[in-house]
């Protein structure tokens, strides 16, 4: 029997495979969040020496998602294979470098357990097909620049944009909602915060977010449409407004503190998608009983 057939019939042997997979994408997003920053800002430092005109900087050796290889960041220790199965490698190795026994941190096995728990709930809420295959993609994606963002407040566009183009690509086959309706939901998404951003600045002279929040936004209105975007600005905003406050005070650090805003927009914006109909339908049913 095809493959195909087995994960369709069989819709717990798609979620097993799905959480599989997910462990090893998320042992390749950590590279990613680790790297991806430090890759950005050897780009940026060479276009500023380019448009400044100033001296070339010596040459850097190789440095991208392939090579180095992965090493400890403490000893310099080259990880062998065994050492990276991802979360058995951690197990076995109590937490601890092979050649040093520094703490390895603890960001990896939650990153790859988190992939792999994600994986499997698209599976079983979608299902074998086209639909849980391209969620599967944009949830990596904005586990990824979630991560990159809480640690580095950036927003990559290098992750962001190409999602955003998926989306339209996916809906214009109306994967999810009809092609017009998606980029509308883009324009929306970008214009919404993008206002939101010079009202603000306006008022304050001072910046509310990041440019790359707009792209973001837009690029989940390209996935799911204008419709979901109110849901996803006032569930991030509220989350966002709780969980910073809490996050400030425990590091004790002022309200001025900048608080990356990406991740409650990507958490806002994935549930957004996948119950946004039926909140949205339980919402004005609960208000029409009222």
């Amino acid at each position: 029997m095809p493959l195909n057939d087995i994960l369709t019939l069989h819709p717990q042997a798609f979620v097993i495979v799905a959480g599989l997979i997910g462990l090893l994408v998320g042992s390749f997003l950590n590279v990613v969040i680790w790297r991806l920053p430090k890759m950005l800002e050897r780009d940026w430092r060479m276009q500023a020496h380019d448009i400044l005109g100033l001296a070339d900087e010596p040459s850097l050796p190789t440095y991208n998602l392939m090579l180095p290889h992965s090493e400890c960041p403490h000893c310099g220790h080259r990880i062998r294979a065994w050492e990276n199965i991802p979360l058995l490698s951690f197990l076995f190795l109590r937490g601890r470098c092979s050649a040093c026994s520094a703490p390895i941190s603890k960001r990896y096995p939650l990153t790859e357990l988190a992939c792999a728990l994600l994986s499997a709930f698209i599976a079983w809420h979608f299902g074998f097909g086209w639909a849980a295959c391209m969620v599967l993609v944009l949830t990596w994606g904005l586990l990824a620049m979630s991560l990159i963002d809480a640690e580095h407040q950036i927003l990559p566009d290098v992750l962001v944009l190409p999602l955003m183009w998926l989306g339209l690509i996916v809906n214009s086959f109306g994967l999810f909602v009809p092609l017009q309706t998606a980029l509308w939901g883009a324009i929306a998404g970008y214009t919404t915060l993008w206002s939101m951003f010079w009202l603000f600045k306006l008022i304050t002279g001072k910046d509310g977010m990041g440019h790359g929040d707009f792209k973001l936004l837009a690029m989940l209105g390209a996935w799911g449409g204008w419709q979901i975007l109110p849901m996803t600005i006032l569930l991030s905003s509220l989350v966002g407004a709780i969980l910073g406050l809490i996050s400030l005070r425990l590091r004790n650090e002022k309200t001025s503190t900048p608080i990356p805003f990406g991740p409650y927009l990507a958490i806002a914006g994935w549930i957004a998608l996948l119950w946004g109909g039926q909140i949205t339908g339980f919402y004005w049913q609960s208000v029409g009983l009222k």
